[in-house]
């Protein structure tokens, strides 16, 4: 308490005629305030794979901010698992956390004094726990089986959405009044892309996650506020070079920080632009950093959702904003408290996640000149580094450390990485990077492992065993396919991985059914049961085995599907290349040609060798490739158990030919000829790009459409920073 009781006393003036606060007021709020720092530090625990621990000191408090701990506690074990037991007591718990915060805040508005000089409203922290409460549950009933609880998700979505905006504007409010700024300049973003080659001539962290502030008041520029409250919302000062430097991505070898030893304050520049002027009080970094990170999840996830999906959630009042997220997500990142790395968790995930699906992206120049659509390389790294010191003992940011290496085309340094880091202490994270250790080994065409860790897949978590075991039969099928192919037969191995395909791909659709969206079948599963079916068909059909009846490698077929070409290297591309040819086909002559000859099977074959020439470069031949399914008629992708997918996905892949071609034009350039690539060619090619995507954007429903909606989605957001950036008018 001794570091409470210096906190009011630092911030209290040295002479007032105001009568001082009462002994009763002082200590509620001093109360309050170790509370609330009691739940964050134990909720911090468990970003650092202590979550058995986490739930036991929160248990010991009473108060709505232990609630809201207990409640994410419950909520991370149910959404990294889907598993719907936990999903129903995670739904219970954050709706106790809302009531009794939702009695703590009309307290708290109905005890302030009028007059009193607030950045948020009186009761704001408790409205954040109700908001934080409210999203989650949206969150959890979205993913729910039923579809009345999905709309009552965004029932709540839209609450939670409401009392983050009132909160930020309130923050806004509160900083014009002082004649501050909470805007990120594109000086700042550029400056802070490149924070991990330089600092700046104070020594002070050079990264947009400060905000911009100038002319600081000085009645809150009190020094003794932070250094006496530092605890678990101290922020380092260390630039990120120097992190990098004390921290090997590549080792377990982290050191712990001293337990009670915070991370040392950033200092105030000379111009007073660091937050610590401003949010120097416990309850406003608590709700700060909070809405900061809450807001801005909100407004990312809702900038992703498919096309058709935006323009409904936009008639509701329900509008993303992929930028201001993305800031306000680094903005939060950057506590040391649970708020500050649910931040980074969430920007790891969106950049080593969800951005992996894209390919229309800013370029690497782009991102380094503030480009915040694009993918930050080392300013991930640095912030891996930052979480990593913070939470040493943690498997998910070593999982997140491998996908940051997949990112970057070192497939084999994150498969080292993955296979180094299959047990943590939350079977939640040892399910997610048994995941990606699966698809790295399937992107590196290591087919026996492939296979065994899909297989792990279903042991370690229930999301999708369709699509586990369907992915391992198409591991075992080339395998297969391997053995027959062998120059030195051996009857035996043939037989035994034909029986074993058959085995895993007849096992897929059996249990299929038991995980739902929006009280619909998973799209995978129905894409799986699609195959499954056709296949079988086409056994009957050609009086052929169902295993020697598939066609183009479903393996590939996967890779393209989870963009794997985006993370492979010349020799993994070169291989997809040889997997997709016609000659792995195992069936008869006869039944070769008939398969050869469906139209909706040669647009498969030809989409994932176009997306496999594109990374290799060769974009004519991907153009040629992609000409050819764009002659099809529309008529021969219907049917039960026709591949709907490839035509929408071919006109994807044509824009992200253009986005290349605008981006490295010398890929175009025909050596007996010489063009020019000037600003009139460059806007051609943006506009060519723009025009492909609108028309996926317009696209009837067909399976995977939501998996084609967010690179599509990403595209378009490239698009619009392109156009605003280059001073072009929409097309």
């Amino acid at each position: 308490m001794s570091r409470i009781g210096a906190w009011f006393r630092g911030s209290a003036p040295k002479s007032s005629s105001t009568p001082s606060l009462t002994v009763s007021q002082a200590d509620l709020r001093a109360k309050e305030i170790a509370a609330m720092e009691d739940a964050m530090a134990s909720a911090a625990l468990i970003m650092n794979d202590d979550i058995e621990g986490a739930e036991e000191r929160l248990r010991k408090g009473d108060s709505s901010f232990h609630h809201l701990g207990m409640a994410v506690c419950i909520f991370m074990r149910s959404i990294l698992g889907f598993e719907k037991e936990i999903m129903a007591e995670a739904s219970s718990r954050l709706t106790d956390c809302e009531n009794t915060s939702w009695n703590e805040m009309k307290k708290a508005q109905k005890e302030a004094k009028a007059g009193e000089d607030r950045i948020y409203p009186p009761g704001s922290e408790y409205s954040l726990v109700i908001a934080d409460s409210q999203l989650m549950s949206a969150i959890i009933a979205v993913l729910h089986e039923s579809l009345t609880e999905a709309l009552r998700g965004f029932y709540r979505l839209r609450k939670a959405y409401i009392t983050l905006d009132e909160i930020m504007q309130a923050e806004a409010a509160y900083l014009k009044k002082k004649g501050l700024s909470s805007d990120f300049s594109k000086e700042q973003l550029a400056s802070s892309s490149s924070s991990t080659s330089g600092t700046r001539d104070n020594g002070t962290d050079d990264t947009d996650t400060d905000l911009e502030f100038v002319d600081a008041d000085e009645a809150h520029l009190g020094a003794q506020t932070p250094l006496n409250y530092e605890g678990h919302l101290a922020k380092s000062s260390d630039p990120p070079e120097k992190r990098l430097s004390k921290l090997s991505l590549n080792s377990n070898a982290t050191s712990k920080p001293q337990a009670g030893k915070p991370s040392t304050p950033a200092s105030p520049s000379s111009t007073g632009d660091s937050i610590s002027d401003i949010f120097n009080n416990p309850v406003d970094i608590f709700v700060h950093s909070g809405a900061n990170m809450c807001f801005g999840s909100l407004l990312l996830l809702l900038s992703m959702v498919p096309p058709t999906f935006s323009r409904l959630l936009s008639i509701i009042g329900f509008r993303g904003d992929r930028e201001r997220g993305i800031r306000m997500l680094w903005q939060s990142s950057q506590f040391n408290n649970i708020n500050g790395a649910v931040g980074g968790l969430m920007l790891l995930s969106y950049y080593n996640g969800l951005l992996s699906f894209a390919d229309i992206l800013p370029s690497d120049e782009d991102v380094a000149k503030g480009a915040i659509v694009g993918y930050p390389r080392a300013r991930c790294k640095a912030l891996l580094a930052q979480m990593r010191a913070r939470y040493p003992d943690s498997g998910l940011w070593r999982f997140e450390e491998a996908r940051i290496l997949g990112n970057n085309r070192d497939l084999h340094g994150a498969l080292k990485v993955l296979k180094s880091n299959t047990e943590s202490k939350m079977r939640q994270v040892t399910a997610l990077n048994n995941f990606e250790l699966a698809l790295n080994s399937m992107y590196v065409h290591d087919y026996p492992d492939m296979r065994d860790n899909f297989i792990r897949c279903v042991e370690l978590n229930d999301w999708s065993p369709t699509l586990y075991y369907y992915i391992a039969g198409c591991a075992e099928l080339e395998n297969y396919r391997n053995a027959f192919h062998s120059e030195k037969k051996d009857e035996s191995q043939i037989q035994l991985h034909k029986k074993k395909t058959e085995e895993l791909f007849l096992k897929a659709p059996t249990v299929a059914g038991k995980k739902r969206f929006l009280a619909k079948p998973l799209p995978f599963e129905q894409f799986v049961a699609r195959k499954i079916q056709k296949w079988e068909e086409r056994s009957k059909e050609l009086g052929i085995d169902l295993v020697d009846a598939v066609g183009v490698s479903p393996s590939e077929e996967m890779i393209y599907l989870w963009n794997g070409t985006k993370k492979m290297q010349t020799p993994e591309l070169e291989m997809s290349e040889k997997v997709l040819q016609w000659d792995r086909l195992t069936a008869p002559g006869e039944a070769q040609k008939k398969i050869k000859a469906e139209p909706d099977e040669q647009a498969t074959r030809d989409l994932c060798r176009a997306a496999v020439a594109r990374e290799l470069g060769k974009l004519d031949e991907a153009r040629e490739l992609l000409d050819s399914i764009l002659a099809m008629d529309k008529l021969v992708f219907k049917g039960p158990t026709k591949d709907d997918y490839p035509l929408p996905a071919a006109h994807y892949e044509m824009a992200a030919l253009a986005w290349v071609e605008a981006q490295k034009p010398e890929l175009r350039r025909d050596d007996n000829e010489e063009e020019e690539y000037g600003e009139d060619w460059l806007r051609e090619k943006v506009d060519e790009c723009q025009s492909w995507l609108e028309k996926v954007a317009k696209w009837e429903a067909f399976v995977l459409d939501a998996r084609i909606g967010m690179r599509v989605q990403t595209g378009m957001d490239t698009i619009r920073w392109y156009r605003r950036e280059h001073g072009w008018a929409a097309a």
